[in-house]
């Protein structure tokens, strides 16, 4: 007999989730992760009693009634709203396209002025069939969206020229004609009062937590201790690259306490400019209300600090950490050949944006974590 019933390599979101689900089911389990702290990409640390999102910014979004009743047993969530401005050469607009952005780009005020400007633009640039991502964003939403909000940002974070990028990564390109700033369209959203970290905390109390513990450097002996494996990490190194490297992309994050309460009025600030190096800048104490500040009045509980983080695309390597993978036609047929290795495995599951080799938000995280649980607990 094995001591636990689950190793799990990752104790991020959809490590802890699982974990959870087994220790209802009795079953013990041992997680661990190489960092030195638990709950991956959504950690939060407070800093200047500001909840810090060490990885970028987070909000948890969601149609799923279930998804979002399940969040809410591990911490009361705010009424963030995500609205997002854009920066383009000093100039400032909303996100995501909507009646705000127009009216400052084009001095109009109807929606009727809208579609028409966007219409020209799109029959002017007489593009029916789209060879490149940037011929499929101007024949979505015309080329001044394109040009001021699209096409620098994107360049930044996919580290290459949008004519370089295939058509197929912009399906689409919401536009709204209301003047709307939220820049998500699901029912529900918010951020955990107190940050991210507590809920994984609560859902990893009945597990065996260990830190700064790589896999790869102790494998052998980590499966000896157990009857199943959850690997979170990346599937093309769990197989040892043997069909070749899966392409991701990498962030580096500059993080600073500034001696000011408020530095730019809200959470996110995108720079759509390819010569500004990075994508955006990250107020955290935007993230939480009645911690903010920049209203005017003097009030307890605010700090009279603020703590930003500039975000960087960075080429990823071995070694590097990986975001994002890379879900180009070339990766995805790549990934295929692991997954059917994958699914030989008796006693092992895939999970997370690494594991699946797909870009998940959190909730479809929470949604992927309770399918495998339900289908491997019973």
């Amino acid at each position: 007999m094995k001591k636990y019933d689950y190793l799990i390599v990752g104790a991020g979101l959809f490590g802890a989730v699982f974990a959870y689900e087994a220790g209802k089911a009795g079953k013990k389990v041992l997680v661990i992760d190489k960092r030195d702290h638990i709950a991956g990409n959504i950690y939060t640390k407070e800093i200047e009693n500001i909840q810090v999102h060490q990885y970028g910014a987070h909000i948890f979004h969601t149609s799923d009634r279930e998804v979002w009743d399940y969040v809410q047993q591990f911490a009361e969530f705010n009424r963030y709203t995500n609205s997002p401005v854009a920066c383009y050469k000093d100039e400032l607009y909303n996100l995501p396209f909507n009646m705000n952005t127009f009216s400052k780009m084009w001095g109009i005020r109807t929606p009727a002025e809208a579609k028409e400007i966007i219409e020209r633009q799109i029959r002017e640039a007489g593009i029916r069939e789209p060879k490149n991502l940037e011929e499929q964003a101007i024949s979505l939403v015309g080329r001044d969206i394109y040009e001021k909000l699209v096409k620098g940002y994107t360049e930044k974070q996919w580290g290459r020229r949008a004519t370089e990028l295939p058509s197929f990564i912009i399906r689409r390109l919401p536009v709204r004609f209301v003047y709307d700033n939220n820049y998500f369209n699901d029912k529900y959203q918010g951020i955990p009062v107190g940050g991210y970290t507590q809920i994984i905390e609560k859902m990893l109390e009945g597990a065996c937590v260990r830190l700064n513990t790589d896999f790869f450097t102790c494998r052998e002996e980590l499966m000896n201790e157990a009857e199943n494996l959850v690997f979170t990490g990346m599937i093309d190194e769990y197989y040892d690259y043997c069909y070749g490297e899966l392409e991701y992309r990498s962030l580096r994050f500059e993080t600073e306490v500034l001696e000011m309460e408020n530095y730019q009025g809200n959470a996110v600030v995108n720079y759509t400019e390819y010569e500004i190096p990075y994508t955006r800048i990250i107020e955290h104490k935007h993230f939480e209300y009645g911690c903010q500040g920049g209203y005017g009045e003097s009030r307890s509980g605010i700090s009279d600090k603020t703590v930003i983080t500039r975000e960087y695309p960075a080429a990823w390597s071995r070694g590097k950490e990986p975001y994002y993978p890379m879900n180009d036609e070339k990766n995805n047929a790549l990934y295929e050949k692991y997954r059917a290795l994958a699914d030989k495995e008796e006693h092992v599951i895939f999970g997370g944006r690494l594991g699946m080799y797909r870009y998940f938000d959190m909730h479809q995280v929470v949604r992927e974590a309770l399918k495998a649980a339900e289908k491997a607990l019973g």
